[in-house]
């Protein structure tokens, strides 16, 4: 309990941030498929007007004119994990496939280090001193605490992460092009102000309550019913198990907010010209609206592909950091 379990669960955390890094990048990408820009008409170039407005402008050119209505021109399909990896290896180069990595190495330096210690005193503090076990309502409620604080440490680190990766996909005049995660941070700072460091906290906070409660109950929680019906030994076979069923389920508990937080962190708010969203509720239903309710699940196959493997590699690093430090 105290240092070591913030020291344990943030190398644990920064060894599978890292490893995973780039299945989160295509996770993110795939987020921000399908998501409109909200340019208003009178800014627009007359080239880039939809075909009926470039016509009655005496501007249009024959194929402009000839082009079909908008309403019957079909929507570029959505592309999948794999071939949104293909373009990014292809287009950006393989470096890409770690943009923000800095990022990712600061978020769970702050997160995760803090979700991971807290829930490992309050889980100490909260058990049956004699039996050591701990009911899984208080287990839940230990990892809705310790994500809601970690994420409000982490919340700047995020929103780098988050933008840093999503920035391949824009035309180049468009990007950001941060150096890393420094840059990226003090940038915004003094381009948007210092609040918008915590731009979108509330859905991470909210994110991460959810997948915190979710990852670190559900991985105790299975753990020890593997161990107390003996169906495995406490190994690496239990471990494994264990923490891939508690990755799904974190999955399946914060993908939507996750599109949601995604999308808000994103956004290029400019001076003068009204938000792409209003805030979470705003995006939630905008989203809905234009995309259907399963674009709320949009990334899912990415994020249970990265999840799965991130709550591998954290839990297993985990047990055996704990063994290595157990005497400390």
């Amino acid at each position: 309990m105290g240092v070591k379990g913030f020291v344990e669960g943030g190398i644990a955390s920064i060894v599978a941030g890292c490893s995973t890094h780039p299945l989160d990048l295509i996770k993110v990408r795939m987020q921000l498929q399908g998501e409109k820009g909200l340019p208003a008409p009178a800014q627009q170039p007359i080239h880039s007007l939809r075909p009926a407005f470039a016509y009655h402008s005496h501007h249009g050119s024959a194929a402009a004119i000839m082009a079909p209505p908008p309403h019957v021109v079909a929507a570029p399909p959505r592309a999948g994990p794999i071939s949104v990896g293909v373009k990014i290896f292809r287009t950006e180069g393989v470096k890409a496939l770690f943009s923000g990595v800095s990022a990712t190495v600061l978020r769970q330096t702050l997160y995760s280090t803090t979700r991971m210690g807290l829930y490992d005193i309050l889980k100490t503090k909260w058990s049956d001193p004699e039996s050591g076990n701990l009911p899984l309502g208080q287990k839940l409620l230990a990892g809705l605490v310790a994500g809601g604080v970690g994420a409000a440490v982490g919340n700047p680190a995020d929103v780098a992460m988050v933008r840093m990766q999503a920035d391949g996909r824009l035309p180049e005049a468009q990007r950001r092009n941060y150096k890393n995660v420094v840059d990226a941070i003090s940038r915004m700072a003094k381009q948007e102000g210092v609040t918008s460091l915590w731009r979108g906290s509330g859905l991470t906070v909210n994110r991460a309550m959810i997948v915190t409660a979710s990852q670190l109950a559900s991985y105790d929680q299975i753990k020890e019913a593997i161990l107390e019906r003996h169906v495995m030994a406490d190994g690496l076979g239990t471990h494994v198990t264990a923490s891939f069923a508690a990755g799904f389920v974190a999955s399946v508990a914060s993908n939507p907010v996750d599109v949601i937080k995604t999308r808000v962190m994103n956004m290029k708010v400019e001076p003068g010209r009204e938000a792409p969203y209003n805030g979470a509720l705003d995006c939630a239903v905008k989203t809905v609206r234009a995309e259907g309710p399963m674009a709320l699940y949009k990334g899912f196959i990415p994020t249970i592909s990265r999840q799965g493997p991130f709550t591998v590699v954290l839990f297993v690093t985990l047990e055996q950091l704990r063994k290595v430090f157990k005497d400390f």
